[in-house]
């Protein structure tokens, strides 16, 4: 099949140009000044006319956690539902967490995840490893991984006692990934220190959710960045920070970046829009707003678009790990503790930061590199994710900028009762989606199905020196 997109704004990460993408099955034939392929009689099954619509490459969420054990439960989205809310935003890759049990194999755990997500997906998708067990044979496993396409590797700084990692532990794992070039992710919060914290404000009777915020301070979150980038400097591995939130991680992370040193990092919407105080909002709606690290003071926000526009924060992923308010959030009534941590948002990444573009704080070609071109890159998925150029996988969003929508619960297609954004008004929608050529979402249809999305086996991260 045959389809022409015509008349389009194509992005890239170089700027933007009028042009004629012609898609040849699965992937980009070609990318011509407009009417040339007609004027070259090159017939076509289907078409477009994206005249006035931006033509970008399918978005890709590096951080989602579908189907996660925490808790004592799971996130509320499936495989299913969460590959097909990510199509409805647009995002037509996800890198989802497979996780390490304690005294389990990594390898096992890979068979898991691919056991969950297999038959089931709606667009294309990968996996990062979560190493919870350091010993000699998860160390000899992490080859393996890389040779099965899992190239990157997520340890904790936090949660002591469930997916916590030593210093020495983590030294161990970030010299294996140097000789093998894998990337090291980390969650970097100080989870000793903040289990103490906890423990005293539960112990003063203070226990609603706000607490989860006032005790995993920023600056336990840019002492265990400091620290992570000092073990990744004395093993020469790479360096990748999660779900960064804090300016104090990001002044850390940029320093290291200032030196030379293969250190990169994301961010996510929620720290760009929201606060500490919707971790307050009463009658326990806070709850919804329980995530790890946890919402900042509004006073970090302009050091985190800043340093997206700086390229120290590489990427904008979601860190997707919904839990409902009834039945999941509720489990922390009377003990913040004890409300899962996560929050929904694989849906809504790329028409929040396409606000930034709005804004004026990136421009259209950052808004490009940080939502598709660089977590492509950073993940050995370039270029056959990431860009509209021929011979690229055809993953292709028309995107109306003039368009505006409400979000609301009512709307998404997140399998979870609450939106974290609810009733926030943005410009900017995505009208049509292509997943590999074939049409996902059309202008407010869903054309996708259970199946169609495929296992990516990634290379090794792009951009280490």
């Amino acid at each position: 099949m045959r389809t022409l997109i015509k008349n389009g704004t194509v992005l890239s990460t170089t700027g933007a140009v009028t042009a004629d993408v012609l898609v040849d099955g699965e992937t980009i034939a070609a990318v011509t000044a407009p009417g040339m392929l007609a004027e070259q009689n090159v017939g076509f099954d289907a078409e477009f006319d994206a005249r006035g619509k931006y033509v970008m490459p399918g978005g890709i969420d590096a951080h989602t956690h579908m189907e996660m054990p925490f808790g004592g439960t799971f996130s509320a989205d499936t495989f299913e539902t969460g590959t097909r809310a990510a199509a409805w935003g647009g995002t037509t890759t996800i890198i989802d967490f497979a996780v390490q049990p304690k005294g389990n194999s990594l390898l096992s755990t890979l068979d898991t995840w691919h056991e969950k997500a297999d038959g089931d997906c709606a667009i294309d998708y990968g996996f990062h490893m979560i190493v919870s067990d350091v010993n000699d044979a998860t160390l000899k496993e992490m080859e393996s991984c890389v040779a099965a396409g899992v190239s990157s590797f997520k340890m904790f700084m936090a949660y002591p006692g469930v997916f916590y990692s030593t210093d020495g532990e983590i030294l161990r794992a970030m010299n294996k990934a140097a000789d093998i070039g894998g990337t090291i992710a980390m969650h970097a919060e100080n989870g000793i220190a903040i289990d103490e914290l906890v423990a005293q404000a539960l112990a003063q009777g203070r226990s609603e959710p706000y607490q989860h915020g006032v005790n995993r301070p920023p600056e336990l979150e840019g002492e265990a960045t400091s620290r992570a980038i000092t073990l990744a400097k004395v093993t020469g591995s790479p360096l990748y920070i999660v779900h960064l939130s804090a300016a104090q991680a990001l002044s850390a992370v940029a320093e290291a970046r200032d030196e030379g040193q293969n250190v990169f990092a994301e961010t996510c919407p929620q720290y760009l829009y929201l606060s500490i105080e919707d971790l307050g909002k009463p009658d326990f709606e806070g709850a919804k707003y329980v995530a790890s690290p946890p919402l900042r003071e509004k006073h970090h926000q302009p050091d985190l678009w800043r340093g997206l526009r700086t390229n120290d924060l590489s990427v904008v992923s979601t860190d997707h790990c919904p839990f409902c308010f009834k039945d999941q959030k509720e489990l922390g009534r009377g003990d913040f503790t004890k409300i899962p941590n996560g929050m929904p948002g694989v849906e809504h990444r790329i028409d929040l930061l396409h606000q930034g573009v709005v804004a004026g704080e990136i421009s259209l070609a950052r808004w490009v590199e940080a939502c598709s071109t660089t977590p492509a890159r950073m993940f050995g998925l370039y270029p056959r994710k990431g860009v509209i150029a021929p011979g690229a996988d055809a993953d292709i969003v028309i995107y109306d900028p003039a368009a505006e929508q409400t979000i609301s619960a009512e709307t998404h297609h997140m399998n979870v009762d609450y939106s974290a954004y609810e009733g926030m008004t943005i410009t900017g929608r995505c009208e049509t989606v292509l997943s590999r050529g074939s049409v996902v979402v059309d202008r407010g249809t869903y054309h996708g199905r259970p199946g169609h999305g495929r296992f990516l086996e990634r290379d090794l991260c792009q951009y280490l020196n």
